[in-house]
């Protein structure tokens, strides 16, 4: 793992809704995305930091250079945020390293009414980037979350 990549060595339960959502008999859907580790400085696709997600991408997953190191994948959840979580956190548990971004450059103003579409694309990203820039600045989940039940999110 390189310099710049975050860790998250706390024990934190990413799926306590989704859990319970799961069990409850919703069948899950294969969604595409791309997911990317946005890192400031000289962290190109072929950096040491990758070794691991470039020889053991998570199933589903594909590494491609975008200039930076992606990965292109096709996984299964009831909603693309499901998929998106748990990829994000197979790949923190299994090698350490958290993806920042879905690579959309600049998410500017959409209107999307599906749950599972580009509306839905946009909010992963916009979520992946703050967390990981609130963590360069030293924020804390527990702070991220109370801003988010401050804005109204059930």
């Amino acid at each position: 793992m390189g310099p710049h990549a975050q860790r998250n060595d706390t024990d934190t339960n990413t799926n306590t809704d989704t859990e319970t959502e799961k069990t409850a008999g919703e069948h899950t859907v294969p969604h595409r995305f791309t997911l990317m580790h946005d890192e400031f400085g000289d962290t190109g696709f072929g950096h040491e930091q990758y070794e691991g997600l470039r020889t053991r991408p998570p199933s589903g997953c594909e590494p491609v250079d975008w200039g930076g190191f992606a990965l292109k994948c096709e996984r299964p959840g009831r909603t693309l945020l499901d998929a998106v979580s748990d990829t994000v956190t197979e790949i923190r548990r299994e090698h350490g390293l958290v993806m920042n971004s879905l690579g959309i450059e600049d998410p500017g103003e959409w209107l999307d009414t599906d749950k599972n579409g580009y509306g839905a694309q946009i909010i992963a990203h916009l979520l992946l980037t703050a967390a990981h820039r609130a963590s360069l600045l030293g924020y804390r989940r527990k702070e991220l979350v109370r801003l988010l039940d401050a804005a109204g999110v059930g």
